[in-house]
């Protein structure tokens, strides 16, 4: 496994993700960590983004998964995002943490997470 990561946090969407038909209708802000596991050396011998994974492009495409098809739970969401992450070829492994700031919880709270790793094999 490579140890080399690239993270781009905070990324902020927003979605109509959720169980309650209220959360679906009126939607609500996301925010998506994501730490991608891969080999940095090709990209830092060649000093050429096609060596490396545009973390720009990729948080783009993050956030128009969070702004699509809405599903019930933030894992489903995560592992969609973490399935995107990994559909570049560069990338081994991915960590992604789903933020959802504003869920119906029902008590105060400062913010609920869902994080998973997923890798190629």
């Amino acid at each position: 496994m490579t140890r080399d990561r690239i993270a781009v946090r905070g990324i902020r969407a927003f979605g109509h993700h959720g169980v309650y038909a209220e959360e679906r209708a009126t939607g609500q802000p996301f925010v998506v960590d994501v730490v991608l596991h891969l080999d940095l050396r090709p990209a830092a011998a060649s000093d050429d983004v096609a060596d490396t994974v545009h973390y720009g492009e990729l948080a783009q495409q993050l956030v128009v998964a969070v702004e699509g098809e809405p599903v019930d739970l933030l894992e489903t969401l995560a592992q969609r995002l973490a399935d995107l992450a990994l559909s570049y070829p560069r990338v081994d492994e991915v960590e992604v943490t789903v933020h959802k700031p504003e869920a119906p919880v029902g008590v105060p709270f400062e913010d609920v997470a869902v994080t998973i790793r997923r890798s190629r094999s």
